[in-house]
């Protein structure tokens, strides 16, 4: 292990006491920013590089299970339970959130109206790409790769492969065939 990262363990070990949990073999990289410590959990062996921001809002959780991977500059808000699932691999750039804010008063400004809360969740063992953006109301199934700068929204079954603007999928693993079949729209 390089020996930044042993700073980074270190500093995830020390951590343990404002935050919701850190689990054993974690490590969080310089700079990062959070409110709502006690409202995250990290699981066993989650490693988040520098750069990231984590928020919670009221009563909001961000679970982040064992064995994940976040790269630089990752942007988490959650006001409900946001669950990012095992095994899940997270490049530089990506954001993820459960709230959206209101827009209904067009004479109010849009942060001072209030937020909806919809659920978000990641399935385990996902690959999210660099720059993806992770809407509110989004569930991934298990084993989702989301390309590069795709804008999610919506429920996507397990085993698919999902990009572009929105995002919609174009390849779905066919388990009988044991490959990936191309969807056609």
């Amino acid at each position: 292990m390089q020996l930044y990262k042993v700073f980074w363990a270190l500093r995830a070990f020390t951590c343990r006491a404002t935050y919701g949990r850190v689990g054993n073999f974690s490590y969080l990289g310089r700079p990062i920013s959070v409110v709502g410590r006690k409202n995250i959990y990290l699981g066993n062996k989650v490693r988040i590089y520098p750069g990231s921001r984590m928020e919670t809002l009221g009563e909001g959780k961000i679970i982040i299970k064992d064995d994940c991977s976040i790269a630089q500059n990752f942007h988490c808000t959650a006001g409900g339970v946001l669950v990012i699932g095992r095994h899940t691999t997270i490049l530089g750039n990506v954001y993820i959130t459960d709230i959206r804010h209101e827009y209904q008063n067009i004479g109010m400004h849009i942060m001072e109206q209030p937020i909806k809360i919809q659920k978000t969740e990641i399935g385990e063992n996902c690959f999210i790409g660099f720059g993806a953006a992770i809407q509110p109301g989004t569930i991934l199934g298990k084993q989702c790769i989301v390309g590069a700068h795709s804008l999610v929204t919506g429920e996507f079954p397990d085993y698919c492969v999902i990009v572009g603007c929105p995002a919609k999928i174009i390849k779905k693993y066919d388990l009988d065939l044991e490959k990936w079949i191309k969807v056609e729209h």
